[in-house]
């Protein structure tokens, strides 16, 4: 296992340094404490000082992104997907604006958004991940943002187009679960009911109704497959869909359903505190312990955990997603930069507790973590121990994951995994 992560050496926790009258006379201090090490000085950095790294290193990361996926491509469009594709460059300069109110990031955020209208005209992916809804979703909200009615209307319009069919899957990624987050998306960013109630309804009714077409007894309340497998992780499993299904609103015993699903889940982990990728992994030995990312393990369960603890007031829930966290902070520095699989998207376990709990440990996990990236991350892909992502560029695989979290460190009471929490 532990070719997958570097091991965790730094301090369950680390005071910051005092207030002092100058941020010169701050870095000396935080230098003298850290006795020269550079992470161990970011740790005890006061956060306003970090923040203003991050943010930094995120702005400078975001214009490389843009040029290598933007300005290099001669804006012609292969992959249109948020994970690995331009949409996700286009997500990126969308959160940019929100964070830093450029309008030239929002201005360029919709010419991308037009090149992958183009592109993805003709797929039959619904979800917001990686299908055409998540194009028309973002298309107008950012037209919203630039009062354009008429651009707006077109992507509404467009979204509207996008079929769901019997024949796709449940899950995040692809599935019934990724086209429902986006018309939550839709609904809360335009302030309106773009997509109607009735409309949600539907999708929840055939996702509940799947759910316990697959279950057994003594098993969980909903289950569901992609590709033959019942996985439970967050991009094509139970985690993933629960979290979607709790941002609605749902009738007692679809209610009953989910927390009675997070509970078999939590019922169910390995005895490390991780959890399986799949339902055929609980009955194998701890060879199967092994994943410690959002798609698959503990990181994206936790955060449907610390939702779950939230929407139900369930300490039991709060406990579990505690629990999840000590695993991510054990095993969680993998050797990826990412989102999906990495370690950028690792940190947002920490920053979800410490939203719920305003415990300052989990921010300082948060911090650590981040600081860890940008303290090491390329220096450590430049000597091949560590690897950047089969797209390096990309929002889910690489280091455009790594720029979205150092925009969401700048103020962590407000973070939110990019397509994922609302």
């Amino acid at each position: 296992m532990g070719d997958r992560f570097f091991p965790n050496i730094m301090p369950d926790f680390v005071t910051e340094v005092a207030e002092t009258p100058t941020h010169e006379q701050e870095e000396e201090e935080a230098e003298e404490e850290s006795g020269g090490d550079s992470l161990l000085k970011l740790l005890s950095m006061p956060y306003s000082l970090v923040s203003m790294q991050f943010q930094r290193a995120a702005l400078d990361l975001k214009e490389t992104i843009v040029m290598e996926t933007w300005g290099l491509s001669g804006q012609n469009v292969q992959d249109f997907t948020l994970y690995c594709g331009t949409l996700g460059t286009a997500f990126l300069l969308f959160k940019s604006y929100q964070v830093t109110n450029n309008k030239n990031d929002l201005s360029l955020c919709l010419q991308v958004v037009k090149a992958c209208d183009s592109a993805s005209a003709s797929s039959r992916d619904v979800s917001f991940i990686c299908g055409r809804s998540g194009v028309c979703a973002l298309g107008a909200v950012a037209a919203k943002h630039t009062n354009d009615k008429a651009l707006q209307d077109y992507y509404l319009d467009q979204f509207r187009q996008v079929e769901l069919s019997k024949n796709h899957p449940d899950e995040l990624l692809y599935g019934r679960s990724g086209y429902l987050w986006a018309c939550l998306f839709l609904n809360k960013h335009t302030g309106e009911e773009a997509i109607p109630y009735t409309t949600i309804r539907a999708v929840t009714s055939e996702i509940i109704r799947h759910g316990r077409n697959l279950t057994e007894k003594g098993g969980s309340p909903l289950m569901y497959e992609w590709y033959g497998e019942r996985y439970w992780g967050a991009a094509h499993g139970l985690a993933g869909i629960m979290h979607v299904l709790m941002d609605v609103q749902l009738e007692m015993d679809e209610v009953e359903d989910v927390k009675g699903t997070l509970k078999y889940m939590i019922k169910n982990r390995f005895l490390s505190g991780n959890y399986p990728a799949s339902e055929a992994d609980c009955k194998t030995d701890c060879k199967t312990d092994v994943l410690v990312h959002w798609c698959h393990g503990a990181p994206g369960i936790a955060l449907t955990l610390a939702k779950a603890a939230k929407v139900f007031e369930d300490d039991e829930f709060l406990q579990a997603a505690v629990d999840a966290a000590e695993v991510v902070w054990d095993r969680g520095l993998l050797k990826r930069v990412g989102i999906c699989h990495g370690i950028s998207g690792n940190t947002y376990v920490f920053l979800a507790l410490y939203q719920i709990t305003g415990r300052i440990e989990y921010l300082y996990k948060a911090k650590s973590f981040a600081s860890f990236l940008l303290d090491r991350a390329h220096r450590l892909i430049s000597a091949g121990q560590m690897h950047r992502g089969d797209n390096p560029y990309s929002l889910f695989e690489g280091c455009g994951g790594m720029a979205y979290l150092f925009l969401d460190m700048i103020d962590p009471s407000k973070s939110k995994f990019p397509a994922y929490d609302l």
